[in-house]
């Protein structure tokens, strides 16, 4: 079935050399790289996405990130159901739709967004020995020990869309057509 949930702000751009879609938040300005990471600590979760290099188009992408859980202001996380402000909360519920309280039921473009619970890139100012995760089956942001398994997905800064050239048999097209139009003038002027 199509869902009607979505929201025009998340735009597919297309697949890297693996395969993986990437899809651009406009509202936030930043890419989506739809791969779910297998669970893992914080740690590692957090050296898979700044390691991470991926080729679109023939251009490398290599500033990869954990998405954040702080407020779209900068402001300290919400937590619980209905945060919206986080990235991942941006997603779950502004763009894609989802209910408070669960199921991830809408994915958009996404292929590879699981019901389960996602890193985030920050850690709890309290005791930074926990950082923040979104739970995609609930739509609840909460705090775990960085000790514990979960997935990860990654985002970047801005857009990876690349300037589309004229398809060959357009341009000829479009150069047909202008020859036409410029020869039916001169018959024209020459008429009147």
């Amino acid at each position: 079935g199509i869902s009607m949930q979505s929201h025009a702000a998340l735009e597919l751009r297309g697949t890297d050399s693996l395969g993986n879609r990437l899809i651009y938040d406009s509202d936030l300005n930043i890419t989506w790289y739809d791969y779910t990471k297998a669970t893992a600590t914080w740690d590692t979760q957090m050296g898979w996405a700044s390691a991470l290099s991926i080729d679109f188009d023939g251009t490398i992408y290599d500033d990869w990130r954990l998405p954040t859980a702080l407020n779209q202001n900068g402001t300290d996380p919400c937590g619980g159901s209905n945060c919206t402000s986080s990235e991942m909360g941006h997603l779950y519920y502004t763009e894609l739709g989802n209910p408070a309280g669960g199921p991830l039921t809408y994915k958009g473009d996404f292929q590879n967004l699981q019901a389960y619970s996602y890193w985030s890139g920050t850690e709890l100012a309290a005791a930074t020995s926990n950082a923040w995760v979104f739970q995609s089956n609930f739509g609840n942001q909460t705090v775990y020990y960085k000790g514990s398994n979960f997935y990860a997905i990654a985002v970047r800064p801005g857009d990876v869309s690349v300037a589309v050239a004229p398809e060959p048999v357009s341009t000829i097209l479009f150069g047909v057509g202008g020859v036409v139009l410029g020869a039916r003038r001169m018959v024209e002027r020459r008429r009147g």
